[in-house]
């Protein structure tokens, strides 16, 4: 049994990299492994703020080296990949410069248009790098980094919601829903969503809160649309529900470094209306039946005539290449490569 840690700018969060870090630190447990997680924000076994993002004060390294003390190896959440805190980013550089850690990279800075000229993650013999798309791969490996891919992982069986309670909770009847599973920030392209709603005759559901400063211009978006809208869990509502009481799941982000709200439309039996972002591209490629943000009068008489057989093609899909119960097999030979058996 060996002893791993988990670091993240923060972790027990609805994010992403909060997201699916939780699944690794699961697929970690299955396979016998003690974990301890560290994170600047969020829920956490070691809360370190100086490890926040854009934290206001630095991370002091001996901190990081009691919180890692007894960690056979060290798994770093997007703290290199991206450069939110560039301190924390060196103090772990310098601290884990001789001990076996893998970098796990949702997303890579050159990625977004503000960070075009950002520099690869530094590399070192006994450090391995995972991304979550075949994209990021050869973007590093183009920058001399050699990666292996892991896709993110899902419950191809989840929690059965609740269609009716909800509707009525959210005060919706007969009126077509489209959900909106995530975050309202710039590149979700909230505005893309509001348009097929509109299409649609539908009232569309904002599921997560404006961050990163976009508040102001989400509320703009809102007002200068005639669209209906709902915001927000209602109290005793979980995601779960969220995807049943749903008619149409849209992703609508023109960047994405996986895009979980794409499989979760699959594994919860919705019909996705989806922006082509470039990731997707793999994720078509695997044979999985979506729509596009555009194809409003396709999405509408699907909507008017659901068809189960493209529900039970894509589910199969997601439970052969997706499946969440097949991620510690996926994740074993990578922590062999550092020294964890």
């Amino acid at each position: 049994m060996s002893q791993v840690a988990v670091v993240s700018y923060r972790l027990g969060g609805s994010d992403g990299v909060s997201i699916e870090a939780a699944k690794w630190v699961t697929a970690l447990e299955l396979l016998g492994h003690d974990v301890v997680t560290v994170a600047g924000d969020g829920v956490a076994d070691v809360v370190l703020p100086g490890l926040a993002m854009r934290a206001t004060s630095p991370l002091a390294s001996h901190d990081v080296e009691q919180a890692l003390q007894g960690a056979d190896v060290v798994i770093v959440e997007n703290v290199v990949s991206l450069p939110l805190n560039l301190s924390a980013r060196d103090v772990l550089y310098e601290i884990l410069k001789d001990r076996p850690a893998l970098f796990h990279h949702h997303d890579l800075a050159w990625q977004r248009p503000e960070w075009l000229d950002a520099p690869a993650p530094r590399d070192r013999a006994t450090w391995r790098h995972v991304t979550i798309n075949e994209r990021s791969r050869e973007e590093l490996a183009a920058r001399g980094v050699a990666a292996t891919t892991i896709y993110n992982a899902f419950d191809c069986h989840p929690p059965r919601g609740r269609r009716e309670v909800t509707r009525r909770s959210l005060g919706i009847e007969d009126e077509r829903l489209v959900v909106f599973p995530s975050r309202a920030i710039p590149r979700k392209n909230v505005a893309g969503a509001l348009a097929l709603a509109g299409a649609l005759d539908a009232v569309l559901w904002l599921l997560g809160d404006a961050e990163d400063g976009y508040g102001a211009t989400l509320e703009g978006l809102l007002d200068e649309s005639p669209v209906r809208t709902r915001r927000g869990l209602p109290p005793g509502v979980d995601v779960h529900d969220a995807y049943a009481a749903a008619d149409l799941v849209v992703v609508a982000s023109t960047w994405e470094g996986f895009g979980n709200p794409v499989l979760e439309s699959v594994t919860h039996r919705r019909p996705l209306a989806v922006y082509p972002y470039p990731v997707l591209r793999e994720i078509r490629a695997f044979g999985f039946d979506f729509f596009d943000l555009d194809d409003a009068t396709a999405i509408g008489n699907f909507l008017d005539e659901p068809d189960e057989k493209r529900f039970d093609h894509n589910a199969a899909i997601a439970l052969e290449h997706f499946n969440v119960a097949s991620l510690p097999e996926r994740l074993a030979p990578v922590l062999r490569e550092v020294g964890v058996e």
